[in-house]
């Protein structure tokens, strides 16, 4: 991935710091640091990260799956951030913790909780963005303006979940990409990767084609299925990349679950799946998520 530079110059941004600094010491928090939403959140449309792509100039985005309309919506990043991201949706473990890592640790050690991040607004031809905080000794959410690409990162490691205005999936949605072909995806909490031959001989996989789970959350888990099965059917198709299994689960009609067919441990297994986005896994120790690919 050419857009991708090294992590040690990711760079959350020092008014995000400030603001967590400031969030837990004894300085009043001044109102002018909380940008008020553009949008209220109960008007927000809840979505899932599915992977990172490429738009058509070449900048990374990263695809968000609205559920209700089956559609992927994509929004702008940074390369950082597309690296952040994609360390994270692959379960990559860093031998010291990177900037958004840090970050949740410190939330996390200061007793807070990032609860949601939102992405409200798209203002000429930039997104905006907020991370809601829950703080102790403060009844109210914490609001801190922030840009969508470090929200998304910070989204992706703490579990909190992700809201969207409609007006800015609309003007997403114009934005053309193109699929990474190794980069891995999720979709109603099951994240998938490419099976190469060495993996389909070391899991003892049938020589169908499909896609390797490496990591489950949600109703997907609850039903029985785990990192290491091979996903063969989505609807009515076999699924041989990861982009192939998030377009399939799309296929999946208003109001009806998504049925899969996976091979696991010698046998053929079949469920059913909402395609709503999964409760979030608050604060999962996402630099352990199953098998490492």
């Amino acid at each position: 991935m050419l857009f991708l530079k090294p992590l040690q110059h990711q760079s959350v941004g020092i008014g995000v710091f400030l603001a967590v600094l400031l969030l837990f010491s004894t300085i009043p928090i001044q109102a002018q640091m909380e940008r008020e939403l553009a949008v209220a959140p109960d008007e927000m449309v809840e979505v899932e990260i599915a992977t990172i792509a490429i738009a058509g100039n070449g900048s990374p985005v990263v695809l968000l799956r609205e559920p209700h309309a089956n559609k992927v919506v994509p929004i702008f990043i940074g390369p950082e951030q597309a690296m952040a991201i994609s360390h994270a949706l692959r379960g990559t473990k860093m031998p010291r913790p990177m900037t958004h890592d840090l970050l949740i640790d410190v939330i996390g050690a200061m007793e807070g909780e990032l609860r949601r991040i939102y992405v409200d607004e798209l203002r000429n031809r930039t997104f905006y963005g907020m991370l809601e905080l829950a703080v102790p000794g403060r009844d109210e959410p914490l609001r801190i303006d922030s840009r969508p690409s470090d929200a998304l990162a910070l989204a992706v490691r703490s579990g909190a979940g992700i809201f969207i205005a409609p007006k800015v999936l609309a003007a997403a949605q114009a934005i053309e990409y193109q699929g990474l072909e190794d980069e891995v995806v999720t979709a109603v909490g099951i994240t998938v990767n490419r099976v190469t031959e060495d993996l389909r001989t070391a899991l003892a996989l049938p020589k169908q084609d499909g896609v390797l789970v490496s990591n489950v959350t949600g109703p997907a888990r609850e039903a029985g299925l785990r990192p290491g099965a091979l996903i063969t059917r989505v609807n009515d198709g076999p699924p041989t990349t990861p982009m192939e299994f998030l377009d399939l689960v799309r296929t999946t009609p208003e109001g009806e679950k998504v049925a899969i067919t996976y091979w696991h441990q010698g046998e053929e297994h079949h469920l059913q799946v909402s395609t709503k986005v999964p409760e979030p896994e608050r604060f999962h120790d996402w630099t352990s998520p199953g098998i490492e690919l």
